[in-house]
């Protein structure tokens, strides 16, 4: 079954842990959850439509040309989310 998925969030997802092991950042779900969406919300959204197993290969085929993007992004959300975290 085709579906509908936007590929900046397995971008995300995928690069989210190696990048935030080179910053002193709370790795916990919250942390991490908010990290992503700062990030998504300043990424440019890129959907496509695939087949379930398309889907990996297609990403994996664009993931580099958003990478550099997408872990300035990382690190940006990083640096808001250690100044201001959401939990105690």
């Amino acid at each position: 079954m085709a579906q509908i998925k936007n590929y900046m969030e397995e971008i995300v997802f995928s690069l989210i842990n190696e990048v935030l092991e080179d910053i002193n950042v709370c790795n916990c779900e919250k942390c991490i959850l908010d990290i992503a969406a700062i990030a998504l919300n300043d990424l440019p959204s890129r959907y496509i439509v695939s087949e379930k197993g398309e889907l990996y290969s297609k990403i994996n085929s664009l993931r580099q040309q958003f990478e550099v993007d997408v872990i300035s992004a990382i690190t940006k959300a990083a640096v808001l989310v250690k100044r201001s975290p959401r939990h105690e």
